[in-house]
């Protein structure tokens, strides 16, 4: 029996909501405009499309992937982040909008500067450092990472939204000393990896059996990439940057005085959309920087 695309996300919805999906609606209407290419924002006109057989069965497949406990970004591979569609795939995490308040804060202090260097540690899909290339049109931003498929996908990121000219992608493990020739910042920000060893024997199957364990895994107190950050990649701060960190839910005060023990000054921590300690930062205080810049 021919299909509408509306008949498709109805059935899609029954499955998910009988399945114990949390958002059957949500996952229904993302679903259903992938795999019938159809557009998610025009869901009114879906019931005046047909789609052939092989489309609905090919979105009943993506419905078991899901109920399967398969995240969906990873099924449609992109997943939305501070208004705007990022590429994702398995060598990255999910960007979460836990995330948008830190991202928010780094476009603020971007937007107060004059051609401001950003430099994005542990950058993932890249969505933190091109949110703000994107919103900040003369930031130029460093992304880091040492996951291959993770600097890949923040380059295509990178060029399907316009900012490949003003976003260079560099393979550097942040544990280390950073490499030379880097230049100056005006701002450093970090959603590193940050889940405990304790955490990670407790997280959800959707998270533990897809995303990236190295993306996770901050160390047995979750705080690994904190010291390493300040310890050596803080120097690469021009005097009165800042330093911004996203940390789970618990970690907050000890980020922050990882923080004030290297010396940065104004040390503050800030809630995240959902009323979350997850963001700490601080202003390089050091005056014995050397301004020069490499480009």
């Amino acid at each position: 029996m021919t299909k509408t695309i509306n008949d498709v996300y109805m059935q899609l919805f029954r499955r998910l909501k009988e399945g114990g999906d949390p958002m059957p609606q949500l996952t229904a209407r993302e679903i259903t405009a992938y795999a019938c290419k159809a557009d998610k924002k025009q869901t009114a006109g879906w019931s005046h499309f047909y789609v052939e057989d092989a489309t609905v069965d090919y979105a009943g497949l993506l419905c078991d992937r899901c109920l399967d406990g398969e995240p969906l970004a990873y099924i449609i591979g992109e997943w939305d982040f501070y208004g705007l569609t990022f590429k994702v795939d398995r060598s990255v995490l999910i960007p979460r909008s836990d995330t948008e308040r830190l991202c928010e804060m780094v476009i603020e202090q971007a937007k107060e500067r004059v051609s401001p260097r950003i430099l994005d540690l542990c950058c993932g899909s890249g969505c933190i450092g091109i949110a703000a290339a994107h919103t900040v049109e003369d930031a130029r931003v460093t992304a880091i990472d040492l996951s291959d498929g993770a600097l890949h996908i923040t380059r295509e990121n990178a060029r399907d939204l316009g900012v490949s000219s003003r976003l260079l992608t560099m393979k550097a493990d942040v544990m280390h000393a950073p490499p030379r020739g880097l230049g100056q910042f005006d701002i450093i920000v970090s959603n590193p990896p940050y889940v405990t060893e304790d955490e990670m024997q407790m997280l959800d199957r959707s998270v533990a059996d897809f995303e990236p364990h190295e993306a996770l895994y901050g160390g047995e107190d979750g705080l690994d990439f904190y010291h390493a950050i300040c310890d050596s990649w803080g120097e690469l701060l021009v005097p009165n940057g800042r330093l911004l960190f996203e940390c789970g839910w618990h970690q907050a005060d000890d980020v922050a005085g990882i923080m004030q023990r290297h010396g940065y000054k104004d040390v503050t921590i800030t809630e995240d959309y959902s009323g979350v300690p997850r963001i700490v930062y601080g202003t390089n205080a050091r005056p014995d920087v050397d301004l020069t810049r490499d480009a």
